[in-house]
């Protein structure tokens, strides 16, 4: 019989492992064995936590998804209620936060990316944060442009966040944080012109 509080303990540490084995070897050889023994535990664990790699990396990406989620509500706060321009800059700075760039999360992104073309949990997460991007993009721009042009305005910003992160995933250099906002805030002065 498992332990009481032991799914607190042991999800996080799977979810963290699942990403370490992304990082070394990828989504595809990246096995419940491999996963379970980068995080000290059985592989039958897995199983029982998540009915399998597909719900662990489902697990796993709602997990990026919340901390991605947490750390825009955060730079929204201290960008504070006024500034619209601000807001859009505390977004588009949550997506390429520091604990956004760390190589495992990356490489968990593009393995999440590629999978949700596959799944349809994944899909569904992809189509939610999406929406989500776009959402907080459009209610901050149609402070300072007319709706239409807010939401076109939204979806050139959400392609260049994306688009720019693909780029730089797939760059021996990795992606450039400050130089990707610099490119979205000349897009947004642009737009706003």
């Amino acid at each position: 019989m498992p332990k009481v509080g032991m799914s607190e303990i042991r999800k996080p540490q799977l979810i963290n492992a699942t990403m370490d084995a992304i990082n070394a070897v990828g989504l595809h050889k990246a096995s419940v064995v491999m996963i379970s023994s980068y995080a000290g535990v059985s592989p039958a664990i897995i199983n029982h936590y998540f009915g399998g790699k597909s719900g662990l990396l489902e697990a796993t990406m709602r997990s990026v998804l919340k901390q991605l989620s947490e750390g825009v509500k955060t730079r929204l706060q201290e960008a504070g209620p006024d500034d619209a321009v601000l807001r859009i800059h505390a977004i588009v700075g949550g997506n390429f936060s520091s604990d956004q760039m760390e190589s495992k999360v990356v490489k968990t992104w593009l393995a999440f990316w590629s999978q949700s073309m596959h799944d349809e949990a994944l899909f569904r997460l992809q189509r939610v944060n999406e929406k989500r991007l776009l959402s907080y993009l459009q209610l901050e721009l149609k402070k300072l442009l007319p709706a239409k042009k807010a939401i076109f305005v939204a979806q050139g910003i959400a392609a260049l966040i994306d688009g720019i992160w693909l780029r730089g995933a797939l760059s021996p250099e990795g992606i450039n944080a400050e130089l990707a906002q610099r490119m979205i805030s000349d897009y947004l002065t642009l737009q706003l012109a």
